[in-house]
């Protein structure tokens, strides 16, 4: 062995020695040492054939075979263990059992955000990529044997579906990446039992996953998180129901919200609380009351093993309100509530909570007519009311606003007497009548039929007009209704009154037509009195039509043959006027002897039957009273009545 070959053993020899004395090489100490012991084995043998020269070199390969024993058998590409020999400024010195050490980049050691927990002496898994580099040194790499061992336990997990820790690092398409040591795939479908509208809300949470495929080669690893819910569920829902009763307390967690009410996870199975159930109050949406994650504790009113539907209740925790509000609430106190709701009939008002009650329209004011409440009231106003009646089985409360005023309608009778004479304002009008204010909130009733003894009105308009101030009479009160009736025509007396001794019957009289109809004609006796004169009585002849004789605008003269001043009809006829005419003149004629002697009586007669024949009625010789004579149409209020054809022909 040459003298540098001997030296550079010597130098490994003693750093050997300095470095690892209390390592694994426990019977090697010094070159002195491995030299006396070589001699003492020499001797003993009785060998002292050999010079010091042969004896020194041979002790040399002797500790170098020895040396070499100690060293740990590693291979590239192994995890294998180290000790920490020094922490350096860039650089940890490691010893791996091997003739050197390595070393390995301080950085792979230090933890984004967090400080290095490394020491002197800890043993930690190394990788050995090379066993000795340029200078000599061991290659080795901290973060890929973490790798590898990080890939190691995650295909035990894998292969014993073992549940691992993870934490969200980001959103992806598709679904999350998790870091579970490595990135890993966690789909959308994956995340939970049911979908999650917003992933970024899930980002740096800690979560618990199970691997459902992994890939080493391509270093791809899908997870679930669904699955160990499903089964925690599922632990749960069983743990539930045996639990669970109607009337028992349960706590849950509010799972989901609704318009119509509210989920709730019992633990493994869900409940419906109702929003009728929620509070024995008005509630107009359970996001008033809940919020999705909330803890809440209700009563199980009704529950289903076979469906698994449980249904819910919160009110029914508390004694419901109305059981006693018959109690709290007497017909005829008066209260104070808050308006809560309006509807098209009334006001809806809070008593007190889970209580409450109804203004109808119709109980608001005595005086005007109430079309919505909100003319009245507004949500959130304080009212008195006064309380009409309660039905404690239906949950109803019947209260007025009106009640708490003296009704102006008791004072009215006393105030105005039937048949006096009142000045009022035309406030409205309507088909059926006119509506006069006599003062502020009474109003009266003019009908339509009250408003002419004679004229046939048609529309009220047509009379009076709005915002016009009337006389009229008042015809009736109603205080309880709320009605007062009153008439114009009653300002003058009525006209038919007088009738029957104008006009009796058999009595002949001149009338206009005014108009024709289908089977006869209509006339004015004087202004506001009409008759009927039916076809069969305008003339001798039978006629098709009265406009066959008669024309509107003719005055003509008739007899009355019908009188009805109760139902306003006089029946008139001309044939009867006429022949009566005739009758009357050939009695004249015939009281003068002297002319019957001298004069044959043909001429007149024939002079009768040709006048007859030529259809035309016998007129009066009036001076006022013109056949065709034209003079302005007079509508009759009677027409209709008279036109009954009938009851002239009986």
């Amino acid at each position: 062995m040459s003298s540098d070959k001997k030296t550079r053993k010597e130098e490994t020899l003693k750093e050997a020695v300095s470095d690892k004395a209390n390592d694994k090489m426990p019977d090697i100490r010094d070159s002195e040492t491995v030299s006396v012991q070589l001699k003492e084995e020499r001797e003993s043998q009785n060998d002292m054939s050999y010079d010091y020269e042969a004896e020194t070199e041979f002790d040399y390969d002797e500790m170098c075979s020895l040396y070499e024993e100690t060293l740990v058998n590693i291979e590239e590409g192994e995890v294998v263990k180290g000790k920490v020999i020094k922490i350096l400024e860039n650089d940890v010195l490691v010893d791996v059992g091997y003739k050197s050490e390595g070393t390995i980049p301080i950085e792979e050691f230090q933890k984004q955000g967090k400080e290095m927990a490394l020491k002197e002496g800890d043993v930690i898994d190394v990788f050995l990529e090379n066993i000795e580099d340029s200078d000599g040194l061991v290659v080795l790499s901290k973060e890929k044997a973490d790798k590898i061992k990080i890939w190691d336990d995650l295909n035990k997990a894998y292969e014993n579906e073992t549940v691992i820790k993870g934490k969200v690092v980001k959103r992806i398409k598709g679904g999350l990446t998790v870091d579970i040591g490595i990135p890993a795939f966690l789909p959308g479908s994956q995340i939970d039992t049911k979908p999650i509208r917003n992933l970024d809300l899930m980002i740096n949470e800690d979560i618990k996953v199970k691997i459902i495929k992994l890939n080493r080669k391509r270093g791809n690893i899908v997870v679930s998180r669904r699955s160990i819910l499903e089964e925690e569920r599922e632990s749960k829902r069983i743990e539930t129901i045996k639990n669970i009763a109607e009337g028992n307390l349960v706590k849950g967690i509010v799972k989901n919200i609704t318009e119509y009410g509210v989920f709730i996870d019992l633990g493994g199975i869900d409940g419906l609380l109702h929003i009728t159930d929620m509070s024995w109050g008005r509630i107009r949406h359970p996001s008033e009351l809940f919020m999705i994650g909330d803890e809440v504790e209700v009563k199980v009113l009704k529950f289903d093993p076979e469906t698994e539907k449980v249904s819910l209740g919160l009110k029914q925790k508390t004694v419901d309100p109305w059981e006693k509000a018959d109690e709290r609430y007497v017909i005829g106190n008066r209260i104070r509530a808050k308006v809560v709701s309006l509807t098209d009939y009334g006001a809806f008002v809070e008593l007190e909570e889970g209580v409450e009650g109804l203004i109808h329209v119709s109980e608001m004011s005595w005086t005007k007519k109430i079309r919505h409440p909100s003319r009245v009231v507004a949500i959130g106003d304080v009212v008195e009311v006064i309380v009409l009646d309660v039905d404690k089985e239906r949950k109803r409360i019947s209260l007025g606003m009106k009640q708490t005023e003296p009704n102006p309608w008791l004072i009215i009778e006393n105030k105005y007497k039937i048949g006096s004479k009142i000045t009022g304002r035309v406030r409205n009008l309507t088909d059926f009548g006119a509506f006069v204010e006599l003062e502020e909130g009474v109003d009266g009733l003019i009908h339509i039929s009250d408003m002419s003894w004679t004229q046939r009105v048609k529309h009220p308009s047509d009379v009076i007009k709005k915002g016009e101030r009337i006389e009229a009479v008042i015809l009736n009160i109603d205080s309880k209704n709320e009605r007062l009736s009153m008439g114009i025509k009653q300002l003058t007396p009525d006209p038919w009154l007088s009738v029957p001794e104008k006009y009796p019957i058999g009595s002949n009289c001149k009338c206009k037509v005014v108009k024709l109809i289908e089977n006869g004609a209509i006339v004015e006796l004087e202004e506001g009195i009409d008759g009927y004169i039916h076809i069969s009585e305008i003339s001798e002849e039978d006629i098709n039509s009265p406009k066959d004789v008669l024309k509107e605008g003719d005055f003509i003269r008739a007899k009355i043959i019908r009188l009805d001043p109760e139902n306003r009809k006089i029946g008139l006829s001309i044939r009867a006027h006429n022949k009566e005419q005739s009758d009357l003149e050939l009695s004249n004629y015939n009281k003068k002897g002297e002319m019957l002697n001298t004069l044959d009586s043909a001429p007149l007669k024939e002079i009768i039957e040709a006048h007859a024949k030529a259809k035309q009625p016998i007129i009066s010789v009036d001076e006022d009273l013109t056949v065709g004579e034209e003079s302005h149409e007079t509508e009759s209020s009677g027409s209709d009545d008279i036109s009954d054809s009938d009851d002239v022909k009986d």
